[in-house]
């Protein structure tokens, strides 16, 4: 990561990618724990669940890459208002698949990190991953095919249609939704949390092992005795508690 110093203005922004079906607000306790560093940190809007704007439906529908869209915007724009302050891109969970296509798409960031990011190929998972699997085959096109969108109530709802189907290709091929011909050389931690079963350890090494150059990458799991009193490792709760983490990336 680059030399920082605390309060000036070489100092990061850290721009956070949600993860699947949370929208931007839900990650404000990540973005307090970061100015907390007195570094700058922003949550991104994700598509379909932000306050006053369209949700998917059969007209609103969009894909993998129209995320990346809204992530490079908002890169641009962090770039303009502060042309010295190192941007870096922080995913949780789909927000991990999302940065890291980003990186390889986009020109780089400053630094990516990823948290519960991973390739969700259901081998990864205990028993062959077939409830996972069962999603990707049954629920998700069947679903998508009635409502449009993936309802609210099923895994992953509100969902858009396209976006949702390409995530249920990768469950059943470990392909990811985009070229991965070179690896991507940004700094960058990934984490995997041990109290996780929606991206466990396997999956998440493979979205190090198979997207991020060796060089470039700094794995952490953060296992139990890891978390403080009143703190969870799990897949969405350590966003409320998210202290440990945060500290590991601004190291």
């Amino acid at each position: 990561m680059p030399d920082v110093e605390k309060g000036g203005t070489s100092t990061p922004i850290v721009l956070i990618s949600p993860a699947m079906a949370i929208g931007s607000g839900y990650h404000r306790p990540v973005v307090a724990e970061f100015e907390r560093h007195g570094w700058q940190a922003r949550a991104l809007r994700r598509r379909g669940l932000e306050r006053g704007e369209p949700r998917a439906s059969r007209r609103e529908d969009w894909a993998y890459h129209d995320e990346i869209d809204d992530i490079a915007q908002s890169v641009a724009a962090a770039r303009a208002e502060s042309p010295a302050r190192p941007v870096l891109l922080l995913g949780h969970s789909l927000g991990g698949q999302l940065v890291a296509e980003h990186e390889l798409t986009r020109p780089p960031t400053d630094g990516v990190s990823t948290v519960a990011g991973a390739i969700p190929h259901h081998r990864h998972y205990a028993y062959g991953g077939l409830h996972v699997a069962a999603m990707a085959v049954l629920v998700v096109p069947a679903m998508t095919a009635v409502f449009g969108p993936l309802p609210k109530r099923a895994f992953g709802g509100p969902g858009a249609r396209t976006l949702m189907r390409e995530w249920a290709r990768m469950v059943l091929s470990g392909r990811p939704p985009y070229a991965a011909d070179q690896p991507i050389t940004t700094p960058a931690p990934v984490i995997s949390l041990g109290n996780d079963t929606l991206s466990p350890l396997k999956a998440v090494d493979d979205l190090a092992h198979r997207l991020f150059s060796p060089t470039s990458v700094t794995r952490w799991h953060h296992t139990g005795d890891q978390v403080p009193p009143g703190s969870t490792n799990d897949h969405i709760g350590w966003v409320r508690t998210p202290a440990t983490v945060v500290d590991r990336i601004v190291t």
